[in-house]
Parts: structure tokens; C-alpha cells; sequence
């Protein structure tokens, strides 16, 4: 099929209530006003037909629609109308008296050319509807190859993760979301990390049935005002610049793109993304979390971590360094981070010769400097007589810990890699290592976190904005970890540590901060700009709660059985 290079793309925003006709007529209106743009694309919120409030299972069939019903008839005949391909998201009503949370696309013609169950449910869902058996397809269309998802699929990446790999140029999201954080952080963040155009469409207005507002908000000590649609439906380029986004009442956004962009999936140093994956190491995410382990989760209630930006290079930024390393130790850091590679004036092209020596002198210096704490940085090793890039922890005992980089990169094509995962257990919590390279793809962070991973410390060198914006901390946030990133100031940012709230899961008593509508969004604390020291507290023991609400568990609800794009 032959595509058009350019097209326009929109996300509409209502409210929906507890009478399906109503709903219905809310839904054509939103798309006849939303022809006004003359859209080639629309996207429309989750659960269209009804308030996803059910009283029971029979409720829920009730007022769930058939594939074939005069409500989506309806709708498909407003996509021919307007001449637009439509996402719609509805309940399906399917065999035995069950539902499914389920995506539509129609064609401009009135088409049904496809369709997608969700496949991680968050909360109450989970009692009422049942998850995808299958991946969702990647349909061929004049305005570029779609693929469909819903709110909790986005909020982990698995999801789109598979879409985008599948060869989707643009991931069509519907969503059912009070939470603010899923419209600054998990929306945007799938664009840049798959290389794809996102368009989002959040609801607006009660969220629940408005006579129980009330007794709701007292039960669950959740204000009202939170049982509301957070709006912020948006359209996010592959490079993760927000090109539209809509504010909290009922309208729609637009934005004209070029599809084939989603074709592009080089990183700003020549990297290719996807080729460069290494789906034999992700392998265990595609196991029943079942049948794994249960972590077990020792750290510290709080530590002291410390982000270090020594000045110069060479023998300089070592003995530089070493003084802040003392520096930071002194105000009781357990943890010093120190920038990928600091010590290097050019890391792409190296003496691997002397900067080999360096890397030797840094692991004298840092376990000299290193009192009770672990010193993290990373280093020109010899891996079997070829030099990589391996991010080490040092204590007053010496290296005890190597972390290989895991993926190739083309601003380091000198590095050989490993091919496993490192872990070290220190008396503040259970750490892992990732090297900046290797953090742009969502399953390093994964398969640190299904290793009971607390804290993770990151050498870094920014590449592209999106990586502080929504990348890195997305990360935290969708593992629920500790992240401590130490970089040199750049016009991207400078480093940051992030710590977790300890209250997480939604309608269960909270302790230490009354609900803010934020479900998953870390506490950052950003150094300032230059050469320093930032010492600041982390959480480490937070997390251990992984369940953002009854029945969802950011890890392990990931769709286990649905992820060979990703580990094959």
C-alpha cells in the first residue's frame, strides 16, 4: 500500500458517564469536531462506551458492546464521514460472559481493519476483564503502519516495546488515566526510546460513577479531584519532542508528521537502536514470572549517595576526583558515582594504551579515597585482551564489581562487551551497574529489577535531551528503583539521583504524603551546574513495593507470553 509522506494526525478528549447512548453522541460530536482539522488520523480514549465502574461481572458484560453492534457501527460510519482512519477503545463483550478492554481501528471507509486487546490491566480491571492472547497487529495503512495499545500498556514498555520492534511507525495509545505522570513521563517516553510517532488520547471528567465521588474519595482518601481524567492527550515525535498536547478539558490536538521518520532508528552517536538490542540476553523476561524467584529485598531504609563532576582530564580529573570522592565520603555518601569515562579527553578515540594505565591509576586513587563507601565510575578494561568499556565498583578492598558495556555503540566502537548482568550486594542494598550506552533500552532496567536491584548507578554521558527528560527517570520509575547518574554539566543537564516514595500503591493507606494523583514518579534531586559534589538521600528498601494497584505489579505483570518480538 502505498503511503503518504505527510499526514495529520489528531487526539480527541471527553468525558464519558454511565449511559451508553450518551456516550455514543459524546463520541460523534468529538469526531465531528475534530474534522474541522481535516485529520488523517484520530485517536480516541479508553473505554468509550462506559465508565470503566462495574458492579459486577454481569454489569460489565451489560453494558459492554459486540464487534458488530449499532454503537461501533456508528462510529465506523463517522470515520467514513470524516475520511479519517479512527482508534476507538471500547469493552468486547467475548465468550463465556467475559469482556476485553479493546482498540479498533476503521479505515476512511468504514473498514474495521483491526483490532487489540489489552494486555496489562491496572487494578479493578483485572476483576472484570481479560488480557490479549495475542500480539496486537501492525496494520498497513495509506498513513503508515499502526499499531494499538491502552493506558497501563504504556505505563511499563513491554507493550509498545513489541509494537515498535514489529515495525509500527506510529503507536496509537487510548487511555483511561487520572495520573499525571503517564502525560509528562510514560507517554512521551515510548517515541524516543522505539524511534516512533506517538498519539495519545486521555479522558477528561469522572472517572467514576459522580454519586459515588463522594464516598469514594473518603474510603480511599484520594481527593476528588483526583477521580478526574488528567487530560494531556498529546503527539510526540520519534526524537520524544512533544509536537501537540491538550490541557485538562474536553478538545483535540493535532499535528502534521512524516511517518517514514518511525524508518530512523539511528541514536545521535550512529547507533542503530534496534539492531544493536541483544534479545539472548532478555530472554528470562519472557518467562512466567511464576516461575521465577521472588526477590528479596535487603537495603537501607535511607543511604547517602553522592554524584561527583571532577574538573580536567588525564592524572588531573583522577587527583581532582579523588579529593571529592574524600569530600563526599566525609558527609557520609555510601555510594560515589563519577561520569562515564572522566578521565578521557576523547573516549571515541582513544590511546586504549594510556587510558588503560589511567583506568589502573583511577582503581589505586578510588581505593585509597574510598573509606566505607563503593566508588563507581567507568574504565578502559581488558576483556580477554581486547579493551572495553566496563563500569567498576571499587571499595577499600578493590574492584567488586565489573560490569562489561552490553550493547554496541558507534561512539565507542572500540569496546568488546560481556554478556551478562552484574549485581553486587553492598550493606546499603543490592546495586546494579549500567553503562550510558547501554541505558537507552528499557530491558537493561528490567532485568536489573527482576534481580531485587535497589539502586542503580550509571557513568553518563548524555546523548540526546529525551534521556534526562523522560528516559532515565522513566526508567526508575516503571522498575520502581533508586537511580544515581553522574555525568559532566552539559546543555542537556547535569546529574541526578532520584529516591522513591515509600507510599506507592493506589487505595491502600498512605503514610508520608497525602495523594497527589502520582503514581510512579520518583522524587528528583538534580546537581547544580559545574564542577562538585552533590550528596543527597535515596531509598533504597521502596523498592520493594513493585504494586502500583490490586492486581498490577510493575514487573512482574509485564505480558510475559506475549514478548517474542523482544526476546527473540
Amino acid at each position: 500500500m502505498s503511503q503518504l509522506s505527510k499526514i495529520r494526525a489528531a487526539a480527541v478528549q471527553y468525558a464519558i458517564g454511565a449511559d451508553l447512548d450518551v456516550n455514543l453522541q459524546t463520541c460523534l460530536r468529538a469526531l465531528q469536531q475534530v474534522a474541522e482539522c481535516q485529520p488523517n488520523l484520530v485517536v480516541m480514549p479508553e473505554f468509550s462506551n462506559h465508565l470503566s465502574w462495574y458492579e459486577n461481572q454481569e454489569h460489565c458484560f451489560n453494558v459492554s458492546l459486540d464487534l458488530d453492534s449499532p454503537w461501533l457501527q456508528e462510529i465506523a460510519a463517522m470515520a467514513k464521514k470524516i475520511n479519517s482512519y479512527v482508534v476507538t477503545n471500547v469493552t468486547l463483550r467475548r465468550d463465556g460472559g467475559k469482556c476485553s478492554g479493546t482498540s479498533i481501528l476503521y479505515s476512511p471507509k468504514g473498514e474495521m481493519l483491526g483490532t487489540n486487546d489489552k494486555q496489562v490491566y491496572i487494578g479493578h480491571e483485572n476483576d472484570f476483564l481479560i488480557p490479549a492472547s495475542k500480539p496486537g497487529p501492525i496494520v498497513e495503512t495509506a498513513v503508515g503502519r499502526l499499531g494499538m495499545y491502552a493506558c497501563m500498556d504504556g505505563v511499563i514498555n513491554e507493550t509498545p516495546r513489541c509494537l515498535g520492534l514489529r515495525g509500527a511507525q506510529i503507536l496509537c495509545n487510548s487511555l483511561n488515566s487520572f495520573a499525571p505522570d503517564e502525560g509528562n513521563l510514560h507517554i512521551p517516553v515510548r517515541a524516543p526510546e522505539n524511534r516512533v510517532f506517538i498519539v495519545a488520547a486521555n479522558k477528561v471528567g469522572p472517572l467514576i460513577p459522580e454519586f459515588l465521588m463522594d464516598p469514594v474519595a473518603e474510603a480511599t482518601n484520594i481527593p476528588k479531584k483526583f477521580l478526574y481524567g488528567s487530560g494531556e492527550s498529546q503527539i510526540v515525535a520519534p526524537d520524544g519532542t512533544v509536537l501537540a498536547i491538550a490541557g485538562r478539558d474536553e478538545q483535540y490536538v493535532f499535528a502534521d508528521i512524516d511517518p517514514s521518520q518511525a524508518d530512523n532508528k539511528q541514536f545521535a552517536d550512529g547507533t542503530d537502536m534496534f539492531k544493536s538490542r541483544r534479545p539472548a540476553l532478555y530472554k528470562s523476561l519472557g518467562e512466567n514470572p511464576e516461575q521465577q524467584a521472588i526477590p528479596v529485598f535487603e537495603g537501607k531504609e535511607i543511604a547517602k549517595v553522592a554524584m561527583v563532576e571532577p574538573n580536567g582530564v588525564g592524572e588531573n580529573a583522577i587527583a581532582d576526583a579523588v579529593v571529592r570522592v574524600k569530600q563526599a565520603v566525609e558527609q557520609g555518601a555510601e555510594l560515589v558515582v563519577l561520569p562515564e569515562l572522566f578521565f578521557l579527553a576523547d573516549s571515541a578515540n582513544p590511546d586504549i594504551a594510556a587510558a588503560q594505565k589511567l583506568s589502573a591509576k583511577a582503581i589505586d586513587s578510588f581505593k585509597s579515597a574510598a573509606g566505607n563507601a563503593c566508588v563507581v565510575t567507568s574504565i578502559v578494561a581488558d576483556k580477554g585482551g581486547k579493551p572495553a568499556q566496563a563500569v567498576v565498583a571499587i571499595t577499600s578492598q578493590g574492584v567488586q564489581a565489573t560490569q562489561y558495556a552490553l550493547h554496541s555503540c558507534a561512539r565507542l566502537s572500540w569496546s568488546a562487551l560481556g554478556d551478562e548482568v552484574v549485581t553486587l550486594q553492598l550493606p546499603m542494598g543490592k546495586i546494579g551497574f549500567v553503562t550510558a550506552a547501554d541505558s537507552i533500552y528499557p530491558e537493561m532496567f528490567r532485568l536489573l529489577s527482576m534481580q531485587s536491584v535497589e539502586v542503580v548507578a550509571i557513568p553518563f554521558k548524555a546523548q540526546e535531551i529525551w534521556e534526562l527528560k523522560t528516559g532515565l527517570v522513566e526508567r526508575a520509575a516503571e522498575n520502581r528503583m533508586n537511580l544515581v547518574v553522574a555525568m559532566r554539566s552539559s546543555s542537556f543537564g547535569t546529574s541526578f539521583a532520584n529516591k522513591l516514595h515509600k507510599d506507592f500503591t493506589v487505595m491502600t493507606p498512605w503514610s508520608e504524603r497525602q495523594f497527589d494523583g502520582n503514581l510512579t514518579y520518583p522524587v528528583i534531586a538534580r546537581a547544580e551546574e559545574g564542577v562538585g559534589v552533590t550528596v543527597v538521600e535515596i531509598t533504597p528498601r521502596n523498592a520493594e513495593n513493585k504494586v502500583v494497584s490490586h492486581g498490577t505489579n510493575v514487573v512482574r505483570s509485564r505480558p510475559w507470553w506475549l514478548l517474542d518480538a523482544i526476546t527473540q
